[in-house]
């Protein structure tokens, strides 16, 4: 059984994470995890930059954000994420009731990892686990 606790941070303003990150910090996380959402995805520059100076591994959805300093990504492409919603507001503005649509799920998630990221909290990134990786970022 794992000895750890999840804590939310809360659903946090752009103006307001790294306060709300702070808040979480006081409780002792040993890590983060970032859902996406307009709000994070804009504030990204911010959370990485505070999870970086606080030594936070952090993990997220998109590879972009690993790209800019998240340790791992795990989700769908975004491109693919996007088109999709894309195809859905369409709908819904031509007419379909939002209830009608069906649910679509990615077929596809990508795993990146940032190595970059790994040196700087002196993590070492087991061999097997980038081999899996989609995207290894140096």
């Amino acid at each position: 059984m794992m000895d750890k606790m999840v804590q939310s941070a809360g659903r946090a303003v752009a103006s307001s994470v790294g306060r709300q990150v702070a808040q979480a910090i006081g409780k002792s996380l040993g890590s983060l995890l970032v859902y996406t959402s307009i709000l994070t995805y804009e504030s990204w520059p911010k959370i990485a930059a505070f999870a970086q100076q606080n030594r936070l591994p952090t993990m997220c959805e998109f590879k972009q954000m690993a790209r800019a300093g998240c340790l791992v990504s795990y989700g769908p492409p975004f491109d693919e994420f996007s088109q999709r919603v894309a195809k859905q507001v369409d709908r819904i503005l031509r007419g379909s009731p939002p209830g009608d649509l069906p649910i679509e799920q990615p077929t596809k998630f990508e795993l990146a990892i940032n190595l970059k990221t790994a040196r700087a909290l002196g993590l070492t990134i087991p061999p097997n686990v980038l081999l899996r990786a989609d995207e290894v970022i140096e």
